[in-house]
């Protein structure tokens, strides 16, 4: 009788766990660029003159993205400033920065939606007071990183260079606004 016991109660457990219970929603597609969803990250380069806001006590440049890039509802941004050109080569510095010049603290710093986007130079004094060298012919990297990325990336957000390597943006893909 105990043997019968086992017996059936192996044969139950056999198809208990064999049971399939209801398909589940389906996962999102892969992001090997063969089977998955499109994404596309871009980058573009402006230089600008920041204008003056006397109201808010910053500087500002405000527009729209170029036509040609469209983010959607999940794509960020990242912002650079172009800080110096040291033995040919471009030194960038991601967006918030703080800054100290001879009059106190600011920063350069960003806000964006969908549509258009904002660099910012707030000072933490009057903005009468910033130099023309931190507000006329400043050079700005935009890099937008589709929202489907995900996890999926580890970029180093500090570094310009390897966020467009991990992004798979070259150089010679950098459209400059100017």
């Amino acid at each position: 009788m105990k043997k019968a016991t086992i017996i059936l109660g192996s044969l139950l457990s056999l198809f208990i766990v064999s049971c399939e219970g209801p398909e589940g929603p389906p996962g999102r597609d892969g992001l090997d660029g063969l089977d998955g969803a499109a994404f596309e990250a871009a980058a573009f380069e402006i230089d600008v003159d920041l204008s003056f806001n006397s109201g808010a006590n910053r500087y500002e440049f405000f527009t729209e993205y170029p036509s040609d890039i469209q983010l959607i509802q999940d794509d960020v941004i990242l912002v650079y400033r172009l800080e110096e050109v040291t033995d040919g080569l471009d030194v960038w510095r991601q967006l918030p920065q703080p800054f100290f010049s001879d009059e106190g603290l600011l920063y350069y710093n960003f806000d964006f939606t969908v549509g258009d986007y904002t660099i910012l130079l707030e000072p933490e004094f009057d903005a009468n007071l910033v130099p023309a060298d931190l507000t006329n012919n400043q050079i700005f990297r935009i890099v937008v990183v589709p929202g489907d990325l995900g996890t999926a990336v580890n970029l180093d957000e500090a570094n310009l260079n390897s966020v467009m390597s991990a992004l798979g943006v070259e150089e010679t893909d950098v459209k400059k606004i100017h």
